[in-house]
């Protein structure tokens, strides 16, 4: 990996307090929502954050959402640490996606549509899995901000465009981030992680997000539903004809239930 990236990464801040308190309370068994109100109510802006997009028509709930505890209770603890990290990103990341010709706000928009699908389908599927899931749906495309930043400093934002125009899939744009930089936005994403100190399965599930089948057996299914979810929803396009005719025939290759996913679809189109 290109060590200017590598420099980038290690020169990261660390985790603020709110962050690590989370993370301690989403990875610990014994710990219980109420710990969890109590961490995320001391930081107002997080709160915000958190009360914003459990208002989402994406997530599809029947009433206002208007405090942090009824938002936890319905959400749970992953899906807050999702919000979490994805908020320490904004923070501690210079973000500029103008060479994926996107702006940071559509940028913020995918990875909540993301994370919003990943909820609404793994809810039906198996609950269990969202502690890894949904962090990883809000985070997975969090190293673009870092490869963005690469290509405008080093002035090779023509020759990336140029290929990002001709590309269809994020498979291929992570082929293009490696022919570019020399890495792709998984393998940057995970490297972040790593640097965060972050569980191995999540940081596992990312990165092999392009080809779980070379995941360790354990991984697969997570690295899998990632797959099928960015496949669906990325820079190209939410939710359009192309995107989950693809990711049905994931879907149909691995034999996972059609049904769930399309109702799920359908909810985070409502």
């Amino acid at each position: 990996m290109d060590s200017n990236i590598l420099k980038k990464i290690k020169a990261l801040p660390p985790l603020d307090d709110t962050i690590i308190k989370i993370q301690r309370i989403c990875t610990d068994k014994n710990s219980s929502l109420n710990d969890l109100v109590k961490v995320v109510e001391g930081d107002p802006m997080l709160t915000a954050n958190i009360l914003k997009s459990s208002n989402s028509p994406l997530y599809g709930f029947s009433r206002e959402i208007k405090n942090i505890s009824h938002a936890i209770s319905l959400f749970g603890m992953a899906t807050i640490r999702g919000f979490a990290l994805s908020s320490a990103i904004k923070q501690n990341i210079k973000i500029d996606l103008s060479p994926y010709n996107i702006t940071n706000a559509k940028f913020l928009e995918i990875s909540v549509a993301q994370s919003a699908l990943m909820f609404n389908w793994f809810t039906k599927v198996n609950r269990e899995l969202l502690d890894i899931l949904v962090p990883a749906s809000f985070m997975m495309e969090v190293g673009k901000i870092v490869i963005a930043n690469e290509l405008i400093e080093q002035n090779l934002i023509e020759q990336f465009t140029e290929g990002l125009s001709k590309a269809t899939s994020p498979l291929e744009i992570s082929a293009l981030e490696k022919e570019i930089v020399g890495f792709s936005n998984e393998e940057i994403t995970a490297k972040i992680f790593e640097q965060w100190n972050l569980e191995a399965e999540l940081i596992e599930t990312i990165k092999y997000s392009n080809n779980p089948e070379e995941a360790e057996e354990h991984i697969q299914p997570y690295a899998t539903a990632l797959q099928i979810v960015k496949t669906s929803i990325n820079i190209f396009g939410q939710l359009e004809e192309s995107g989950i005719a693809s990711s049905l025939e994931i879907i149909e290759k691995h034999e996972i239930n059609q049904e769930l996913f399309l109702n799920a679809i359908e909810k985070v189109k409502q």
